[in-house]
């Protein structure tokens, strides 16, 4: 061998060993990047499935959690949201754990945790990689963001719906109008002229008691024509200073021998300084009559009826609650369209609530219902502090 040629070196066995550890080391970041992109692979897809609820896509993203952390089979994930907890299968708490905060808007909602079951075989430094600090606040965050769109989502069918009601309310509500100004015309003929025959002398009893059916079922017919022309908003409310507060004293009392033999307790947590708005006296006393005799007739048994006054920044509030049969949310969805009622033919007209909600739009203010079947039923009228209608009337 010429001198000139250099001779090749063997590299060293501590050479090939820090290699190989080298190696080893690559090639376990590469299988941990692996399992995460895995996992948020995994995600996404559930995240992404229009038909699946939100309770089924926690559960599914709390199951593939504990296979993107670098000890899978000690570890296990559970989702907490809003009270609900999600876990992965055979969930156990762990003394070594890492969590995230489901944060959305300003609000924790919720957290995201991995748990070690148990610390044996564990490096004695942290059992939580760096890059897994991450993977977890991303988890979090893409939950957050599958929340809020779930959430709009909600709101915006809501809205929906909510528009869908107001056009049926708005157009059956101009179709009563029309039919109750074609009827009332030839039905205060009928009621004049009844009338009139009664006052002539010489009448026959049974004549009489037939002329007093039809002068009693004519004023009985016209109370629904104006009862239809309040919920379609025809004509305008008077206008004096009310106490909310004061009306509902004077109508409880009205109801307060007929509670006691029906067994319902009657509770009052008014606002003692609950200011007064300006409205139309009658019709404010109408709304209160017609709600609670609405929570009597829902608790046949007996029960708690509980009337609650509060106010905010605008509005003047009043709650009627009671703890009756409730009702479903088909019957919920309808419940103030004329006519509709869930009573026998001979017990009502399915007028009360469709007026409730007239004289409450004709004062600008809203009404909402919330109720389930077995556990009772909630209304909530608000009112306008400062009504946009002009020159009020002076009280009487």
């Amino acid at each position: 061998m010429a001198p000139s040629q250099a001779k090749k070196k063997t590299p060293s066995v501590k050479g090939r060993k820090g290699s190989a550890r080298r190696v080893d080391a690559t090639r376990a970041r590469l299988s941990e990047r692996v399992k995460e992109l895995t996992c948020l692979y995994g995600i996404a897809q559930i995240a992404s499935n229009p038909d699946l609820p939100i309770e089924r896509k926690l559960a599914g993203i709390a199951r593939i959690l504990p296979a993107a952390w670098q000890y899978p089979r000690r570890a296990s994930a559970r989702i907490l949201l809003d009270g609900r907890e999600f876990q992965s299968p055979g969930f156990r708490h762990g003394a070594s754990r890492q969590t995230a905060a489901i944060r959305i808007g300003d609000r924790d909602r919720g957290a995201v945790e991995v748990h070690y079951r148990d610390g044996r075989g564990l490096p004695r430094q942290a059992s939580f990689l760096d890059e897994e600090r991450n993977l977890i606040d991303n988890i979090a965050g893409q939950i957050a963001f599958m929340i809020e769109h779930e959430d709009a989502r909600a709101a915006k069918a809501e809205l929906r719906e909510q528009l869908i009601r107001a056009d049926r309310l708005a157009a059956i509500g101009q179709l009563a109008a029309g039919v109750a100004h074609e009827l009332n015309e030839p039905l205060n003929t009928i009621l004049g002229l009844a009338q009139l025959v009664r006052k002539m002398p010489g009448l026959p009893v049974p004549s009489r008691a037939d002329l007093d059916s039809i002068v009693e079922a004519s004023l009985h017919a016209r109370n629904i024509i104006r009862e239809l022309l309040v919920f379609a908003r025809q004509g305008r409310p008077g206008r004096a200073r009310v106490n909310l507060n004061r009306i509902i004293t004077d109508e409880l009392a009205l109801f307060e021998a007929l509670c006691g033999k029906s067994c319902v307790q009657i509770r009052r947590a008014v606002d003692p300084d609950l200011p007064e708005i300006t409205a139309d006296k009658s019709q404010i006393r109408q709304v209160v009559s017609n709600l609670v005799v609405n929570a009597l007739q829902a608790m046949p048994g007996g029960g708690e009826l509980t009337l609650r006054t509060f106010r905010d920044a605008s509005r003047v509030c009043l709650a009627v609650e009671d703890n009756g049969i409730g009702m479903s949310p088909k019957i919920r969805e309808n419940v103030f369209m004329p006519f509709f009622t869930t009573k026998d033919v001979d017990q009502g007209t399915g007028l009360g609530l469709s007026v409730v909600h007239g004289i409450v739009s004709l004062h600008g203010g809203e009404i909402r219902v919330e109720s389930e079947e077995g556990r009772g039923s909630r209304f909530v009228v608000a009112f306008p502090l400062r009504p946009k209608t002009a020159p009020e009337e002076k009280p009487s």
